[in-house]
């Protein structure tokens, strides 16, 4: 099946999923676009696909003058179909992302968050059907241990760099991010391997070998 002119989001989320992306992104020399810190689906294990709302947070030891003041606006400013992006450099000093958080960010049309670092409120969010990915849970509040110092920049993630944007990919199996320049050519050669692999799939149950079933059509 060839891939269509344009394939939308919806087509994406249900079609793709994090591993077909990497592999076609691999096979543009994109090699390091899924950070190896595994990343638990907390609130839901649905295939998460959106555009990177980027926000990146530092650990603090002192009063805050202006509490939750940057994460709020980053928030607030979510556009349907963003994935919030919590870079916290893997850090479970407080849960950053919780049940007030996921409500407003979900009003906006925000689509998931996926946090490096802590999260907390897992039972109140679950329900809400919003997928978020974290490193751990803690149950601190962030006021004064943690806080944005910046939103809308690129961010890195163990080594990836998630830029505003940039469509990210969420699943069981990890985190994939794609780079606006070959966004459109990566998409297109996960969707042909995706329908490919559904024929190779249907070979191997109808008694091909493996080795056989990768000869003909390359696909693995």
């Amino acid at each position: 099946m060839t891939a269509p002119a344009t394939i939308t989001l919806p087509m994406m989320r249900e079609n793709l999923y994090s591993a077909v992306v990497s592999d076609a992104l691999d096979g543009l020399g994109f090699k390091n676009q899924s950070p190896r810190r595994q990343f638990t689906p907390y609130t839901g294990t649905s295939l998460l696909v959106g555009r990177c709302k980027t926000t990146l947070w530092v650990d603090m030891a002192h009063v805050d003058p202006r509490p939750y003041e940057l994460e709020l606006q980053a928030v607030d400013a979510c556009q349907p179909d963003d994935v919030l992006i919590a870079a916290a450099g893997g850090s479970v000093r407080s849960g950053i992302w919780g049940e007030l958080l996921t409500t407003a960010a979900r009003n906006r049309g925000c689509v998931g968050a996926v946090v490096d670092g802590a999260i907390r409120d897992v039972a109140k969010i679950r329900p809400m059907n919003f997928p978020v990915y974290a490193r751990s849970t803690c149950v601190y509040d962030s006021l004064n241990r943690q806080r944005v110092v910046d939103v809308d920049i690129p961010v890195e993630i163990d080594g990836v760099s998630f830029g505003p944007g940039c469509l990210v990919f969420a699943d069981e199996d990890g985190v994939v991010v794609v780079p606006r320049e070959v966004e459109t050519e990566a998409i297109q050669r996960a969707w042909d391997k995706v329908h490919a692999e559904n024929v190779v799939r249907d070979a191997i149950r109808d008694g091909m070998k493996a080795v056989d079933a990768f000869a003909k059509y390359g696909v693995l």
